[in-house]
């Protein structure tokens, strides 16, 4: 009996190790380390909010940084705290993401970039029924339109570096583009394609040694939340409250730790990486042990999905019911 009980409990062990010994020898692209110290980090959306917190931290480490936004004054106000914080300067470009030709110039006059930073965004929550196409228009031009046109001007430098350590484009995606949320759909929209560039961009651009992160945020904390919030339906603000807001720093620590580890998703809180379980799909996955915890974990993180879902509809159905009497 005491034998059959140590190969029972062998047996357990020997199937979760074969898989991961299994997956170590599967999981691409390959695990790698992106310095960022004395290289070039450029970041979009860089005046205020994350993209803002990002270049402070990124000149913390040492990196020279440049950022990108439409206000000239704003642009030169970031500029200022940043060298009072942090002592280095910053190179600031005006441009409209939208503007191609803007943005190649842009890209002319920066240089090459050894990390791009695609932060920009724009969200403006509506019901679709009453949203009007042009703030439709806007967030899929600015997202997702703002990013091939940042991404296209950006990579033929990028490609042809001398300096041949891996390099890094890093969007900055949001949990909204993890899961439909009511009140976002445009929103969510543009997110979501941020996903599929992302994907298939990683697999064009991996024999160039760039890497790819996909930065998935909840509510943070900025001067764009703020307006936001003031727009929100009220179901959009019980669906957003499953997940816990976080700061801009925060968001920041963990946009720049994923570049440098070369994290093709980047989950930045607890329900951030239940959604990435849940979504990972055919995403690219560099480590083996969260490969494993995808797997042992997918089916789980999908009860929790559900369990969620239970309890956002039943939201959506008690709210209509009350606005109706």
């Amino acid at each position: 009996m005491a034998a059959l009980s140590l190969l029972s409990l062998l047996l357990l062990l020997l199937l979760p190790l074969s898989l991961l010994l299994l997956l170590s020898l599967i999981v691409r692209p390959r695990p790698v380390k992106i310095p960022i110290k004395d290289r070039h980090v450029f970041i979009t959306g860089g005046s205020s909010g994350i993209g803002l917190a990002i270049a402070h931290h990124a000149a913390a480490e040492g990196t020279r940084v440049s950022i990108l936004a439409r206000s000239q004054s704003k642009l030169e106000e970031a500029k200022q705290g940043i060298q009072l914080a942090t002592g280095i300067d910053v190179a600031t470009f005006s441009a409209d993401v939208r503007d191609f030709d803007a943005v190649r110039r842009t890209a002319e006059e920066a240089g090459p970039v050894d990390v791009l930073v695609v932060n920009q965004g724009v969200f403006l929550p509506e019901e679709l029924a009453k949203q009007e196409l042009d703030e439709v228009r806007l967030m899929i031009d600015v997202n997702l339109i703002g990013s091939f046109n940042m991404i296209k001007a950006f990579l033929p430098a990028m490609k042809a570096r001398t300096d041949r350590r891996p390099a890094s484009i890093a969007l900055m995606s949001s949990q909204a583009g993890q899961g439909g949320i009511y009140g976002y759909t445009a929103y969510c929209a543009s997110k979501f394609g941020l996903r599929g560039l992302a994907e298939a961009l990683q697999q064009e651009i991996i024999a160039d040694d760039i890497h790819v992160s996909l930065v998935l945020p909840p509510d943070t904390d900025t001067p764009g939340l703020v307006e936001e919030t003031k727009r929100r339906h009220p179901i959009s603000s019980i669906i957003a409250a499953s997940s816990a807001a976080m700061t801009a720093d925060q968001v920041a620590e963990k946009t720049l730790n994923g570049i440098k580890s070369g994290s093709f998703i980047v989950p930045c809180n607890f329900v951030g990486y239940l959604l990435a379980i849940a979504t990972a799909g055919l995403s690219p996955q560099r480590s083996y042990t969260m490969a494993f915890v995808e797997v042992v974990g997918a089916g789980i993180c999908r009860l929790a999905g559900l369990f969620f879902q239970w309890n956002w509809y039943g939201s959506i159905e008690k709210w209509h019911a009350q606005s109706k009497q």
